[in-house]
């Protein structure tokens, strides 16, 4: 049984967010010549995390992800305060000024592209009809009805017991989670916050006493079923920018408020992407069609209104976003597709003029832009070792050979975070290395929080993990001291105890394990063990506090986060080694993963049920094929099951983009073979398997219904024909149910929709939880576990969980690079 060590790096001022895996140090650059470098040393340990996330989602309803990504300029001038309107759900703004659900839905899927989807992209609300579906129409109509009326009969028994559940999980909420506090926007002396779809003005002294003025409610203009996404103050703030975006689907529209005495609607854009304010009455966007985001508009709000296309990409492959640098010097246009990225800049002092290219697009090189003193802060994976590298360049040539390094990271580093400062940048990494301040040994997430002033001299950062609330701590580099803030009383979880291990895969590859149990079950190899995976994209698993996880925790389940290669947690090469032809190799990490757990008495197979979501379904499909004695049950959400027909469709809109993920089965005969060998779908055969319980969406676009009711018809066949076959006394035939939502999209479910489909999913695998296999059993073996609202847009940032101790370096700008 191995530690993971792990240190969080604070370093340098900009803020790019990245995920990190086991440790964590902060690592502090002065741009001061006569600063001095130092260090405190700390070992972290903790991983997980997933730009994606699975968490015990809906007991059954297949574990669902987060995955956080923000935006540059949105973090720019966000504060926490917390406000005496104290709904029972509000949506928040995240730190990179889209909005997050502070409830967050037990039923949802982070919105990212968990599979074959850009982070962020949003999708149009009407499901369009797919041209080569290959199930006859009315087929297709008399399976889904069939499905639905089968779910409805099996969910439909335990209504009572769901009922007891869902009061258990809302008390939980509400002893929890911190519902009063609200994430603002601090725009000089005006803090504007967000609650239950409406948009409030405050005073900066007047907020804690309550003094408000509403601005924007969602349901007066007729967007009853839409939350806030982001919202952007012009800089003299006579206008407001605020996104809202459908639970039913990820279309999103921008209406534009010309603020004063009596707040009007000046503008409202469909189908918006990322909006920023260049100057007080130019509005720069992005626009997008087809699940595609590839057009940049600027529109003005002078007298001579008008809108032009200042932007397009060419290239199918890539995702256009925006955001400014967080001194608003310049807006930055950027392209990037999963392994490449090209950043083009608007002077926001002149935001007519053409945008200017800060360096052509290279294969496989990946950049992000902030600003300084006229000077460009660059963090790229350009260069060996191909992981993340801060350098700079002069504004007037900022091409690549005048790139210059600024820090590099160590090996197994992985960037957490970046925040600007005037005179100082921080950076938050992961690294094995060094071992500085202590954190708390729990912590396995980390966010950045934003900060009102430019100039100041303290970050803050929250850690939480699954099973422990969110804690704030601030941090000071320039005094180098740690505090932990209590913001209110929260109650200390001490009945569940944190474990990392290391297990060894296939190619003798360490691949990390962070487990949670209760420290009073005796016996742990008897009780339930509930797997999570991911493994695509370069997103860690998401290890953010969730009620229902505590729940799992208090009634005796394991939890356990294999973080296997094709995630970021050990950083970019994490991820290459785990994608298009190495995605065996995550499939051996998470064997090795499961077997190592029941090995060190982490429950056994009849009681281990394994939880993926979206393109973690092709892990989790791919063991249920070669190693189905591993597990009795396998709960999935919008899994990606089917890989080879979905990347042999390029009609598909994001099939292109995700050949860098996958590889191009009809460009390369080997790349069409290796996908077969492990494509869930295509490698069911008739064999035990263990119940299976999937959640699909009539409105997910991203992982269309078809192939996941083939999937489901192929996989019950071959367990009737196993039965059939073999006829042993106490054949044990597994039930693979189907759970098809009216309501809800890959990204987003209400909270009210995503918590009644967690109790009945509970009160199932209540039920059954403590049965053995038994002849003719339909009853899996079903976990608890949820997604929570998606919170962040993507872009040059980078999320991440992280460990237990925290380093922090200063050093000379002009010193020798570390």
């Amino acid at each position: 049984m191995s530690r993971v060590p792990g240190d969080l790096i604070c370093l340098m001022k900009q803020s790019l967010k990245d995920e990190v895996l086991p440790s964590v140090y902060i690592t502090y650059v002065s741009h001061s010549a006569s600063d001095q470098e130092f260090g405190i040393s700390g070992d972290c340990q903790e991983k997980g995390l997933d730009i994606m996330c699975w968490t015990a989602k809906s007991f059954i309803r297949g574990l669902s992800y987060s995955v956080k990504y923000c935006s540059k300029d949105s973090r720019l001038q966000k504060i926490c305060l917390y406000s005496k309107l104290k709904p029972n759900k509000c949506h928040i703004l995240d730190w990179s000024g889209s909005t997050r659900n502070s409830t967050v839905p037990p039923g949802s899927i982070l919105p990212w592209r968990f599979f074959s989807c850009k982070e962020g992209t949003e999708i149009p609300c009407k499901r369009k009809k797919i041209a080569s579906i290959t199930t006859p129409e009315l087929l297709y109509k008399d399976l889904l009805k069939s499905e639905q009326k089968n779910w409805n009969e099996i969910s439909g028994r335990y209504k009572a017991m769901a009922k007891r559940i869902k009061k258990k999980i809302e008390e939980l909420h509400k002893k929890y989670t911190l519902s009063s506090e609200s994430p603002q926007i601090k725009v000089g002396e005006s803090v504007y916050f967000e609650e239950n779809g409406c948009i409030f003005l405050s005073k900066a002294d007047d907020v804690d006493e309550g003094h408000v003025r509403l601005l924007f409610s969602a349901e007066d203009l007729g967007f009853d079923d839409a939350f806030i996404q982001r919202i952007r103050i012009s800089p003299d703030q006579r206008y407001m920018a605020t996104s809202l975006k459908s639970e039913n689907s990820e279309e999103a529209t921008c209406v534009v408020m010309k603020l004063g005495d009596f707040p009007v609607v000046e503008k409202v854009i469909p189908n918006v992407f990322s909006f920023e304010w260049v100057t007080n009455d130019v509005l720069y966007y992005t626009s997008q069609k087809n699940l595609k985001c590839q057009d940049v508009f600027m529109t003005t709000f002078t007298k001579q209104k008008h809108t032009e296309l200042v932007y397009t990409e060419q290239d199918a492959r890539f995702f256009v976003d925006i955001y400014c640098t967080k001194d608003r010097r310049f807006l930055t246009i950027n392209s990037n597709s999963k392994t490449t990225s090209e950043v083009w800049l608007v002077d926001c002092r002149h935001p007519f003029k053409s945008p200017v290219l800060v360096q052509a697009r290279t294969k496989g090189v990946i950049y992000h832009i902030e600003h300084r003193n006229d000077e460009l802060y660059i963090l790229t994976t350009y260069g060996e070792p191909a992981e993340y590298k801060l350098m700079k360049a002069p504004v007037s040539s900022s091409g690549m050979e005048n790139w210059q390094l600024v820090y590099a990271l160590e090996e197994k580093t992985k960037l957490i975070d970046l925040e600007m400062f005037s005179d100082h940048c921080i950076l938050f990494l992961q690294n094995a290395g060094h071992l500085y301040l202590n954190l708390p040994a729990w912590a396995c997430a980390f966010e950045l929080e934003s900060h009102p002033e430019h100039t100041t001299s303290t970050c803050y950062f929250q850690l939480t993990s699954p099973v422990h609330p969110p804690k704030r701590f601030a941090y000071s580099f320039k005094e180098n001291n740690l505090i932990e803030q209590a913001v209110q009383e929260v109650p200390i979880i001490t009945n569940c105890h944190t474990t990392r291990l290391l297990a060894k895969s296939k190619d003798e590859t360490l691949v990390p394990i962070t487990v949670f149990h209760n420290t009073n079950s005796k016996e742990l190899h008897r009780k339930p063990l509930l797997v999570h995976v991911y493994g695509a994209y370069g997103i860690d698993l998401n290890m953010s506090f969730k009620e229902e996880k505590l729940l799992l925790i208090e009634e005796g389940w394991i939890l356990a986060y294999c973080h296997v290669r094709g995630g970021g947690e050990l950083g970019h090469s994490w991820h290459k080694d785990g994608c298009q032809h190495n995605k065996l190799k995550g499939l051996h990490d998470l064997k090795a993963c499961i077997m190592l757990l029941h090995e060190l008495g982490f429950s056994q197979p009849k009681y281990t049920a394994l939880a993926a979501a979206s393109a973690g379904g092709v892990l989790a499909g791919a063991l249920c094929n070669s190693n189905p004695e591993l597990i009795r049950a396998m709960v999935l959400q919008a899994p990606f099951v089917d890989v080879l027909n979905t990347m042999m469709k390029t009609h598909l809109p994001l099939t292109i983009e995700e050949q860098e993920e996958w590889g191009n089965p009809l460009a390369d005969e080997k790349c069409m073979k290796y996908i077969k060998s492990y494509c869930p779908y295509h490698n069911i055969k008739p064999q035990c398997y263990p119940s299976v319980f999937i959640t699909a969406y009539e409105n997910d676009q991203r992982i269309p219904l078809t192939g996941v009711l083939r999937y489901v018809q192929k996989l019950r066949k071959a367990a009737l024909d196993h039965a059939g076959r073999t006829k042993k006394k106490g054949n044990w035939i597994p039930n693979i149910i189907l759970d098809i939502q009216a309501n809800g999209s890959h990204c987003d479910s209400s909270w009210e929709d995503s918590l009644n489909e967690v109790c009945k999913k509970a009160a199932i695998s209540n039920k059954i939880q403590s049965q053995e296999r038994l002849p003719g059993r339909h009853d899996a073996l079903v976990p608890l576990t949820r997604t929570p609202r998606p919170s962040r847009d993507h872009r040059s940032r980078l999320r991440l969980d992280l460990s237990k101790k925290l380093l922090v370096r200063s050093s000379n700008e002009n010193a020798k690079p570390l």
